[in-house]
């Protein structure tokens, strides 16, 4: 089944798009506040324990993002509505029984996700902050560069973030084979 998983949530992704990416906004968007304010906090500092401790924290607030939209996606593949209300709560429990039963499928959807958003964000992170900003501490870098690093950010999170959701709630409700996703647009 973990094989099936990936393209099967490309393909509910592509016939769902409208509803995954506009809940995928709303995720990124409430991220993206705590995200700069993180970063904005340790801007001087020239701590790499201030940096690790910034990037803990945003590891963390991206996480409960990517569950609260696992929970809202979690009737697309029925051809439901993606819906706000009990999001976190369903997330949770979609994500622990997708981890039970199909942490292959959790694996290579993290991985991939995580390497388109890594080609998305890191060229212009570096570019706009170099290689140390980007792995260590800021190190109070001009705002232009900052605020091209951040929606690169964005970009990159509003692109892979519903991608990541579908092969979670796919692999929660045992789906992944040619007929997953095949519900009404």
């Amino acid at each position: 089944m973990s094989a099936a998983l990936v393209p099967s949530a490309l393909r509910l992704l592509r016939r769902r798009a409208g509803a995954a990416y506009t809940a995928a906004a709303l995720a990124t968007a409430a991220n993206t506040v705590p995200d700069v304010l993180r970063q904005v906090l340790v801007w001087r500092s020239p701590s790499s324990a201030a940096a690790l401790a910034v990037d803990v924290v945003g590891f963390l607030t991206a996480l409960v993002a990517q569950v609260w939209l696992v929970g809202a996606l979690a009737a697309l593949p029925d051809g439901g509505a993606w819906s706000a209300r009990g999001a976190l709560r369903r997330g949770v429990q979609l994500v622990a029984r997708a981890v039970r039963t199909a942490p292959g499928a959790v694996l290579a959807g993290a991985v991939t996700g995580g390497l388109v958003s890594a080609l998305v964000t890191l060229p212009a992170s570096v570019a706009a902050l170099g290689w140390r900003s980007v792995l260590g501490p800021l190190g109070d870098p001009p705002v232009g560069a900052f605020a091209v690093a951040a929606v690169s950010d964005v970009v990159a999170s509003a692109l892979t973030l519903p991608y990541l959701a579908l092969v979670v709630v796919l692999a929660a409700r045992g789906l992944g084979g040619a007929g997953a996703g095949r519900g009404t647009a």
